[in-house]
């Protein structure tokens, strides 16, 4: 997946906790399919497996858009987290492909499946009544997939030389603005100010936004300041800050004409 022109990386990422699968081009253009593999054999998702990544990727998802300029194919079965990657992925210039299993599947599921195999009634209503609240939360899934995310930043771009390294933006959402400055360092640090009303956009925690884009900056080696200034919904908040987000990676990674291999520090390395 790599190309002489393009800064593209291909990152497999498998925890006990998650299994991701990550294609990265900074600068568009088509990707390959995410191969199948033990973790993924491709299979439609299931009522009880909802996080799941559909059979087909060139398959319409709510995070998709595939078109001669940018690739982008998103599915981490938390549909917030899939609808900012994808604001993120389309203002940067990137194509983007990820698929993850995680852990959110509740394990009323599994011990009702053995409760079924065994025939045993008493176990099955044993269960269901003991197992229906637990639930994993969506903190390893967002964690590992802003990881992976960074990892394929940081291999992607490559040698740290010939860039505009600084990248900043302004972007608004409806009432919401939000300014983002990065770094591309290789000294990573993140400081972001959200200023979230409630505790939930959809399906992910808002406090997983804040960590997920620390997770990512500490990966991807930038200093990544995030401020939203204003704004009355979290929604708009936190589609401005991914949107001003996506404007200053592109900046940032932006190539020099003339200054190839040069590396903007006074330091004389990044």
């Amino acid at each position: 997946m790599a190309s002489s022109n393009r800064r593209t990386a291909y990152i497999v990422r498998n925890t006990n906790e998650t299994k991701i699968q990550l294609s990265l081009s900074l600068d568009g253009g088509p990707l390959d399919l995410l191969p199948a593999t033990a973790e993924f054999q491709n299979h439609r998702p299931r009522d009880h497996d909802p996080e799941t990544p559909p059979e087909y990727q060139n398959t319409k998802t709510h995070a998709s858009q595939i078109s001669n300029l940018q690739h982008i194919w998103i599915w981490t079965g938390i549909g917030f987290l899939d609808h900012m990657l994808h604001a993120w992925a389309k203002h940067a210039g990137w194509s983007l492909r990820i698929r993850c299993r995680g852990d959110l599947a509740s394990m009323l599921d599994h011990v009702t499946l053995n409760a079924r195999l065994r025939g045993d009634l008493f176990h099955l209503v044993r269960n269901w009544l003991m197992f229906v609240p637990i639930e994993v939360d969506d903190h390893h899934t967002t964690e590992d997939t802003f990881l992976a995310l960074g990892t394929a930043f940081t291999t992607a771009l490559g040698p740290r030389t010939g860039l505009a390294r600084f990248g900043y933006a302004y972007a608004p959402l409806d009432e919401a603005l939000s300014r983002v400055v990065l770094d591309i360092s290789s000294r990573p640090f993140f400081v972001g100010d959200f200023g979230f009303q409630g505790p939930m956009m959809g399906n992910l925690n808002t406090q997983m936004i804040h960590h997920g884009l620390g997770s990512w900056a500490q990966n991807a080696g930038v200093t990544l300041h995030i401020d939203v200034l204003k704004g009355e919904n979290d929604h708009h908040r936190a589609e401005s800050a991914f949107k001003a987000l996506a404007v200053a990676c592109k900046g940032a990674c932006e190539r020099l004409v003339g200054r190839e291999g040069e590396v903007v520090s006074t330091k004389g390395v990044l």
